[in-house]
């Protein structure tokens, strides 16, 4: 019976471990916390996104150019499969706006618990409160792991270990280092999917606004480099939220490279610029002797209020009738086109998920097996795979999971 030793107990390291197990494999797998999926409790709002319904070809795009990489592990098992498997264990799934997947209940602790009791019936064994120091390596092959001061011998070992974000689950980056004493070459680690910080001003008091459908331009050095319709939320250092978030691993690369970010905001993206004269000249009309920024609490958020007059320089206590033309126009740009100079991101400790990690070359994406180091694979977060938040990112570590741990335990 040949013997696999996972290296990490998240959601690549629970469905290597357990498919392994079920391939013929004697499984230990080794978590360095006090109990496995710590992470994986938190993901989604505590609710768990495990996946999305889009088609193979979108779902990649999400990705960006390493998508293709995926393409072995999503052919062999992608998002029916995963919802076929974690419905057989008896977790309810529902599928929400986006085409993204749930557990029923809500609760992510539900999704750990059906894994755990998988593997446990498939006869693995999970040992907790068991860091892996090292990797044992002899002849270009691996022989083992080092793990609490000894040897632990193994066949094949699947190295799991996840990112460098939230380090309080156990997501701490020493996988890295696994990974480079095998002979890899690591893509410099950075945060994506992380809230983003801007320019000191007003911004500030628009603290726990939402702002919901509308469009957003992503400018780095003044040229439009994407452009997205949905919801931003703004925090105390600056902006969070589904678009944010989408858009922060291209901000993040940007501002590395010393360029300037800005976002460009249309905050009425249904209307158009004839159209939403219109709409100004019927409101200041109809309330011709109302001062300008009541009439602007209609049209506006509150916390918009002022920093729309600071912008315009239309004095708040003018007449709605007596706004000029000129005014007018000033405002209607302003509307769709509401700037926010982006100016930094907040620490990977922040980020939901790792950008950079094991360079791809170096793994054989039909096995995840090394090409460094014979009998050895990797899976999810570790590699230099980031996904868009939405479900894409769980999808990819339960793939590369469900193949290395079937490729591990192959005669």
């Amino acid at each position: 019976m040949k013997t696999v030793l996972v290296v990490g107990g998240g959601p690549a390291g629970l469905m290597a471990a357990g498919q392994a197990a079920i391939n013929g494999a004697q499984v230990m797998l080794l978590e360095k916390m006090q109990r496995p999926g710590r992470k994986l409790c938190i993901t989604g709002k505590g609710r768990c996104n495990l996946t999305n319904t889009a088609e193979l070809p979108d779902f990649l795009i999400h990705f960006g150019r390493n998508g293709q990489f995926l393409r072995q592990a999503f052919a062999r098992f992608f998002t029916k499969e995963l919802m076929d498997f974690l419905s057989g264990l008896g977790l309810e799934l529902v599928t929400e706006r986006g085409g993204r997947v749930f557990p029923a209940s809500g609760k992510a602790p539900d999704v750990l618990k059906v894994l755990q009791h998988w593997i446990t019936a498939c006869g693995a064994v999970i040992r907790c409160n068991s860091p892996v120091e090292g990797l044992i390596i002899k002849a270009g092959r691996i022989g083992g792991v080092l793990c609490c001061g000894r040897e632990i011998a193994g066949d094949a070992v699947i190295v799991a270990t996840g990112g460098a974000s939230y380090p309080a689950t156990g997501s701490t980056g020493a996988g890295y280092l696994l990974a480079e004493s095998a002979g890899h070459t690591m893509v410099p680690v950075r945060p994506a999917l992380v809230p983003l910080e801007t320019a000191t001003g007003g911004t500030c008091s628009m603290a726990g606004l939402e702002l919901r459908n509308i469009g957003i331009r992503l400018l780095i050095d003044g040229k439009k480099r994407q452009q997205a319709f949905g919801e931003i939320a703004f925090t105390e250092t600056g902006l969070s939220g589904p678009l944010t978030l989408t858009f922060s691993g291209t901000v993040v690369d940007a501002l590395r490279e010393g360029r300037k970010v800005a976002f460009s905001i249309d905050l009425k993206p249904a209307l158009d610029e004839a159209k939403l004269d219109a709409r100004l000249l019927r409101d200041f009309t109809a309330r011709t002797k109302e001062r300008f920024d009541s009439v602007l609490r209609g049209l506006l958020p509150r916390q918009l209020v002022q920093i729309c007059l600071d912008a315009t320089g239309i004095p708040p206590q003018r007449p709605a009738g007596e706004i000029t033309a000129r005014e007018r126009r000033g405002l209607r740009i302003w509307i769709k086109d509401f700037r926010l100079e982006i100016t930094g991101h907040r620490p990977l400790a922040e980020a939901i998920v790792t950008a950079g990690g094991v360079d791809l070359g170096e793994i054989d994406p039909r096995t995840m097996e090394s090409r460094r180091t014979a009998g050895l694979y990797l899976a999810g977060e570790i590699l230099d795979i980031q996904g868009d938040t939405g479900g894409y990112n769980l999808q990819a570590a339960f793939s590369t999971g469900w193949l290395a741990g079937r490729s591990a335990a192959a005669p």
